[in-house]
């Protein structure tokens, strides 16, 4: 089980998937839609997660490695009203059915298009999901982070950003002026144990940041690296 949930703030997902790389490409995009993610691959431990509650939705793949996904289903839905959404690969009319007469809420087949996959999501917590929330913006000296949008500007001009860009720069923003281990950047935006402790792939990330958002990269005045340490984003008050 893999619960990186705790850097993000928004609803908590629950993906059910004996497949590693389905399981790292579902997270990522989850999480830059701004959802909380957490991740198994057996009913067991499915099951044993929504007992302690706070999941708002299940994606659960039918072929798991315990277990029948079907099984899985049944069992939450007679413990639980938690939305399930079955992700699987099977895509008769039967095995649809089947689904839905267990108690899934929806079915949607492999491959799938990850905003038809987000939006019916969102459909399924609720079509208010997010309309009342208070958007989550950082503005740090020049800079201006849309956390909602994931948009970065600085001084009013949009800066564009890959998707592990924005996710280093926003881990460093939230402990503004204060250094980031590398360790915990490779946790909050890889996940635990995806990368060796001494790949370079940080570094190329932080280089790039640089080169968008400072006017000399080679004069690091926002980023800063803290050697054996990690790095830090640097906040003059304005």
């Amino acid at each position: 089980m893999i619960d990186r949930s705790s850097t993000v703030r928004g609803p908590k997902i629950l993906v059910v998937d004996d497949d590693p790389d389905c399981l790292a490409t579902i997270e990522e995009s989850l999480e830059w839609e701004g959802f909380a993610v957490i991740s198994c691959q057996t009913g067991r431990e499915a099951l044993e997660l929504c007992e302690k509650g706070k999941i708002a939705l299940v994606l659960l793949d039918l072929n798991l490695l315990d277990v029948d996904g079907i099984q899985v289903c049944r069992r939450l839905r007679k413990e639980s009203d938690v939305p399930i959404i079955i992700l699987s690969g099977r895509s008769s009319l039967s095995d649809r059915v089947l689904g839905l007469e267990a108690g899934a809420d929806d079915y949607v087949t492999k491959p799938c298009d990850c905003l038809e996959l987000c939006t019916r999501i969102r459909a399924k917590l609720g079509r208010n999901y997010g309309k009342n929330r208070t958007p989550e913006i950082l503005v740090l000296g020049a800079l201006r982070i849309d956390i909602d949008r994931r948009t970065v500007s600085k001084n009013g001009t949009q800066v564009d950003l890959t998707k592990k860009e924005f996710a280093v720069l926003e881990e460093l923003a939230r402990h503004a002026n204060r250094v980031v281990s590398r360790e915990a950047l490779f946790k909050s935006v890889w996940g635990p144990n995806k990368l060796e402790p001494k790949s370079r792939v940080l570094d190329v990330h932080i280089q790039h940041l640089r080169a968008k958002l400072q006017d000399d990269p080679n004069q690091p005045q926002i980023i800063m690296s803290v050697p054996g340490t990690g790095y830090m984003l640097s906040v003059s008050p304005e």
